[in-house]
This record gives structure tokens, sequence and C-alpha cells, in this order.
């Protein structure tokens, strides 16, 4: 018996040709991934993960603490090898770090004795990238993050805000294609980490690089992201990936918004898994 193409119907096949066609610029296929303990007992993390990213999109990852975010995170990187699955980057397999990824972690890691301008420059030093290049692109990224001004400033003397600005710079210094954060404002104020969410975005818009970051707060993750995925208790596995329908750019408002709280809800009531 031949199947009625009801409209709904149509729209669903529509749009599952159209999510065919588009290919993810960062991927991970299955990805399981286990560690053995001191006392030789297997800890497995991640079960069966399968997720993508579109170009010039910002994904967050919420889920309980120990659930696998920052493996999964560091994962996708190459900075650590899955147990099973793969990685791809623009559908070539990605086994090791590469510049076209870069990784902000919550502890920036700045090296004290440096400068903010030459914390900036420090991977395309690294990288062995002429000192010209090195100083053309550094500039863009301080007139970007804000940071003019700065320049000769050591991390000792710059708030936790500015700090975490200094980070985002070198992490976007070799001008990646994805950028991924973990926690990159969990040891700020609440106040501060508001106003950083702003600057994040205003950074992002500037860069447009494709953005994954994990974070604890549902209200952070809902007011940065365009799809907020949503990881189980241990081993961790994707119970839910909920698009946020709200226009850019976004405004503090938002916040009292009833869509957003309601979105609030419903990533709350996934967490609960």
């Amino acid at each position: 018996m031949m199947m009625r193409l009801t409209p709904e119907l149509r729209d669903r096949l529509v749009a599952s040709t159209l999510i065919e066609q588009l290919t993810p610029i960062l991927a991970g296929v299955s990805i399981n991934h286990a560690y053995s303990t001191s006392d030789r007992q297997m800890v497995q993390t991640l079960k069966d993960i399968s997720i993508g990213f579109m170009p010039s999109t910002f994904t967050c990852l919420v889920g309980k603490s120990g659930s696998g975010k920052t493996t999964l995170l560091r994962v996708l990187s190459g900075l650590v090898k899955p147990s099973s699955g793969q990685i791809f980057l623009d559908k070539q397999k990605l086994t090791r770090p590469q510049r076209r990824v870069s990784v902000v972690f919550q502890r920036d890691n700045l090296m004290p004795w440096r400068t903010v301008y030459q914390n900036i420059v420090l991977p395309l030093q690294l990288a062995g990238v002429g000192k010209q290049q090195q100083h053309e692109q550094a500039t863009r990224l301080i007139e970007i993050t804000g940071l003019n001004g700065f320049e000769k400033t050591y991390p000792a003397e710059l708030s936790g805000g500015m700090v975490q600005r200094v980070a985002i710079a070198r992490g976007l210094i070799t001008e990646p294609d994805v950028l991924l954060l973990d926690e990159p404002f969990g040891a700020l104020d609440a106040m501060t980490r508001e106003q950083m969410w702003q600057e994040l975005l205003r950074i992002w818009a500037n860069t447009r690089a494709t953005v994954f970051m994990v974070t604890h707060s549902i209200r952070e993750a809902i007011f940065l992201a365009d799809r907020v995925i949503v990881l189980s208790p241990r081993p961790g596995q994707i119970v839910a990936d909920i698009v946020v329908p709200f226009e850019r750019p976004r405004n503090f408002d938002l916040l009292t918004n009833m869509e957003f709280n309601q979105l609030e809800e419903k990533v709350r009531s996934a967490l609960q898994f």
C-alpha cells in the first residue's frame, strides 16, 4: 500500500535530505572511552556518542560533574584518543591535535613572566611564524578582545575577566576553524561571568569560528548557544539535543523571557535523567 505524503511527512523528508547534504566541520562518530584505575578497574566515561558541529555555529554542552564533558572535549580536540570511535575534521580523520582546532581551558595557563602580547603570540612563535605575521594577527585579536592598552601588562596585574580574554585571544591566534572552550568562566564571580558572555558573543561574531563550549550553567548555555547538548551521568551519553530559537544579537532582557525560562526547565529536566 502506498504511503500518503502528508504535509508533515513531506517537511520531514525535506529536512532529512537537507541534513544529509550538510557537512559538519567537526564530528565524532560512535565515541566510547574508558580508563583503568590504579587498582586495574575499568571506568567507562563516554558511551556511544555521535555528534557534529556545523561551521560558524555555537554549541554548549551541559552535564553533571563526572559525566565526561571535559573528556569529550579532549577527545574532539585530538588530545585524547578514544577507546573506540572516530573524529573527523572536514571529513578527514583527526588523530592528533591540529592548529585548526584550538582549546581554551578553565585554568588559563598563561605564563606569568610573559606580557599579554607575548602570551597571545606564543602559539605562533612555537609554530615558527614570522614576527610580522605574529604582530598583525596579535594586533587584530587585541582589538577584537578589547585588550588595547594592556599589551605590556603581566597576567598578575589583570582581573579574572581580562585574563580570560587573553586566554581566548591566544586560543584564536592560529585562526582556528574550531574553538573548544572548557568552562572558561567557571572561576569568575557571577557579575564578571555575565559580562564575559557578552564579550564572548562579540568576539565570536567577529571571528565566526565554530564554538563548542562545556559549562555547568544552564543559563549560560542557553544565552550563548545555538543548541544545547545534555550529557547523562557517567558513562556520558547524549540524552538531549535542544535547539535555542532566540535571534542574535542577544541582551540580558532575554534572561527574563518566558520562553527562555521554559527552555531552562527543559534542559534541567533532561539533566535529571
